[in-house]
């Protein structure tokens, strides 16, 4: 048979009308400007399963930028629940949930996401993005308002760019801005402060007690996504709620089954029953998304199981103190909360985080640098994420990488006084703070 490049060669030597060839030749500019700008983002095809050593792009690396923060995509248990699920109730529904999309996989899952919350009832969706996507516009109308953190998840801003209510934004974590549109905000009947736990391009940790109290004070509910805490942050991994002790005071949380829970697919929305049941009803992305595959709500339940095991978080507690002390002993300019294992290290220009992440592969260390739109422009970085399966070696494999690549790359130089410590001493080149940037800043992702 005729393969797909022959196939593309003759769809290309056909003419084009003029308003497609317009179309196409200004995507190609658009694509040559983002080539320049040093931002272009490539795929590096992996070819084993999910884990903290993977083979890409032909040879095995390090892994230390996936959402696997428990080492849970490759758990044995995990797998062998998704097969068994798989020979018990199928590979798929081919249904949305309300037609013949709903078996008692998906009732089970729901009430143990409930559980591990303590909340009244969940609901599921195909992926947490769906979940952003349809809680706000399915609760909310036009006389009500949305108060949200400026850094918030891009599916966070989608799904308050669907919704009708009034749309404000606060300044990232700034406590005093929030109070002032909550109080600019006073007459609107049903008013929610929208918030990440954890932000996944800084590593910052949202100061939940602050918001409570300005959420009594001023009769407002709060929604927080925990895609980046659920599982691991707070004793037993019940999320930034459970770290500050506020778990009562949260109406609505959002998360995922996709980073720490297994790494696969699958979000879900958890809080009043009344919330749930009225997101049945009107979530469009509930009601028009496919069910969440059988095998992987039978894993699901399976990574709950593993979750009542502290150990994982115990680790991934130690192996994010390992890496953020290494790194900021070494003189890297380290963003984030101290126990958040999200580590950026902050170079600020576009192409350097790209080419430092390159090298960073010369030396089997598997890292990606970050660049706009998915950060502002000229807060640049590459972000490191730690996992409860990382070994203290590798770990500091990882920060010895860091360090030679630095120095070669003229980012780093050493110190002309060199520490005890087994690691290179390096010190960052001085470039201007993140913090003090006034760049308008775009919604993060991943």
């Amino acid at each position: 048979g005729i393969n797909a490049e022959y196939m593309g060669i003759l769809s290309r030597m056909r003419k084009l009308r003029p308003a497609t060839e317009r179309f196409i030749q200004y995507l190609k500019g658009e694509i040559n400007g983002i080539k320049s700008a040093g931002t272009y983002k490539k795929e590096r095809v992996i070819t084993s399963p999910q884990g903290m050593e993977i083979i890409a792009e032909g040879k095995k690396v390090l892994n230390f930028c996936a959402n696997n923060y428990l080492g849970f995509a490759d758990n044995k248990r995990i797998i062998q629940a998704a097969k068994k699920g798989m020979d018990t109730h199928g590979f798929g529904m081919a249904s949305v949930r309300f037609i013949c999309g709903t078996q008692d996989l998906h009732k089970k899952l729901e009430k143990k996401i409930s559980e591990f919350h303590g909340t009244e009832d969940t609901i599921l969706y195909s992926s947490c993005f769906d979940a952003n996507g349809g809680v706000f516009e399915a609760l909310l109308g036009v006389n009500d308002a949305l108060i949200s953190d400026e850094l918030n998840h891009a599916s966070i801003i989608d799904g308050i760019r669907l919704c009708k209510s009034k749309r404000l934004r606060y300044k990232h974590m700034d406590m005093a801005d929030l109070e002032r549109l909550l109080i600019e905000s006073k007459d609107a009947p049903n008013k929610l402060i929208v918030t990440d736990g954890i932000f996944s391009m800084d590593g910052d940790i949202a100061p939940l007690p602050k918001i409570v109290e300005l959420a009594n004070k001023h009769d407002a509910m709060i929604f927080v996504d925990e895609s980046h805490a659920t599982g691991f942050i707070g004793k037993t991994g019940r999320g930034t709620p459970q770290m500050f002790g506020v778990e009562k005071e949260i109406d609505i949380i959002n998360s995922t089954l996709g980073k720490a829970l297994g790494g696969a697919t699958g979000g879900y929305t958890t809080g009043h029953k009344e919330v749930v049941e009225l997101i049945r009803q009107r979530g469009r992305p509930y009601l028009f998304s496919n069910s969440v595959a059988p095998p992987v709500a039978n894993a699901a339940l399976e990574v709950f199981e593993l979750l009542k095991d502290p150990s994982h978080v115990e680790r991934l507690r130690k192996n994010t103190a390992q890496f953020r002390q290494g790194m900021t002993k070494a003189g890297f300019k380290i963003l984030g909360h101290q126990e958040c294992p999200i580590v950026p290290v902050w170079l600020g220009d576009a192409k350097l985080a790209g080419a430092m992440a390159e090298a960073m592969m010369k030396f089997n260390i598997y890292v990606i640098g970050f660049s706009y739109p998915v950060v502002p422009k000229g807060l640049a970085r590459i972000r490191v994420q730690l996992s409860a399966a990382h070994t203290s070696e590798q770990i500091s494999r990882a920060i010895d990488a860091f360090c030679k690549v630095g120095k070669d790359m003229k980012v780093i130089h050493q110190p002309k006084t060199h520490s005890h410590s087994k690691l290179h001493a390096c010190l960052l080149y001085t470039s201007p703070s993140p913090r003090d940037a006034t760049l308008s800043r775009m919604p993060s992702s991943a």
